[in-house]
């Protein structure tokens, strides 16, 4: 079994965006926007800064108390969108309960959202008129296209229908003309649909529940899956369950989560590229 390096892959996508930012006539701009104090999602935000000021992109934090209301986080957003060189704008969720998710989301400008969470680049993306992708699904298809396995006539099994992972997934493999089977809770045949696949992409954030006696031989995983196991963060897949069946196995932590740094970073660099080609 290999492991595919998550983090090998980061750097590799990281040094060509280096020299794309140093090739345009401004320093893009890139802002995330915190709610809180709690040091997982403190440790997600500095991970993307570090990333973005290694390549040439100014990174900007927001960061809001707990009591902020959702009106006050909007115009701040408001005040954003109107930066000149602002390449992109994020926010690190889940926010507090008080919070309207939505209304956040859909303050900050589509041309922006490089996360593609607002309506706009969602309806753009499902509807394949190009621009933004959402950034986790474009890690997992990174990793998948850096085995260089034809995937033609293959059985393509992908664990999970949220809207980050599995959906998105499922529409890029489809738009690729790969037959997907989607597995989800309602799912009746889903053991024989998992067993029989020859690459499976999962992302349901319930530890280790993926094993070896569930997968078949020579199995390609991409695991998307995180949650937390006695204090560590690990994914879908049980690695040492199927060490002895996967030909190829994306760890958490080093899989997905590096590259979907590298993949957001890519898409901050189509805004700034967009801006440079529209104020010719």
């Amino acid at each position: 079994m290999q492991i595919i390096d998550g983090r090998k892959i980061k750097e590799e996508i990281l040094n060509e965006l280096k020299a794309k930012v140093e090739a345009l006539p401004f320093p893009p701009i890139f802002c995330d926007i915190l709610v809180g104090d709690d040091p997982v999602s403190a440790s997600y935000v500095r991970i993307k800064g570090k990333a973005a000021e290694s390549i040439g992109i100014k990174f900007k934090v927001v960061n809001f108390p707990e009591t902020v209301t959702t009106e006050e986080i909007v115009n701040e957003i408001d005040n954003l969108n109107r930066v000149p060189l602002m390449s992109g704008i994020i926010v690190q969720l889940p926010l507090p309960s008080i919070i309207n998710t939505q209304t956040v989301l859909g303050a900050i400008d589509s041309k922006l959202d490089v996360d593609c969470l607002g309506s706009i680049n969602s309806t753009n993306f499902y509807d394949d008129k190009g621009g933004i992708g959402y950034p986790t699904a474009l890690a997992c298809m990174k990793l998948l296209d850096s085995l260089n396995l034809d995937l033609k006539d293959k059985k393509i099994a992908v664990i999970g229908r949220g809207k980050l992972v599995g959906l998105p997934v499922t529409h890029i493999l489809e738009s690729r003309g790969f037959k997907v089977n989607v597995v989800h809770s309602q799912t009746e045949n889903s053991e024989e649909i998992i067993l029989n696949a020859d690459v499976i992409i999962t992302a349901t954030g319930r530890s280790k529940s993926i094993t070896g006696d569930m997968v078949k031989e020579g199995v390609v995983i991409i695991d998307a899956g995180t949650s937390e196991d006695n204090g560590a963060v690990v994914g879908d897949v049980d690695i040492e369950s199927v060490e002895g069946k996967a030909s190829f196995v994306s760890p958490t932590p080093g899989g997905v989560g590096p590259v979907t740094v590298a993949m957001l970073l890519e898409n901050v660099y189509q805004v700034a590229l967009n801006k440079s080609q529209n104020d010719k």
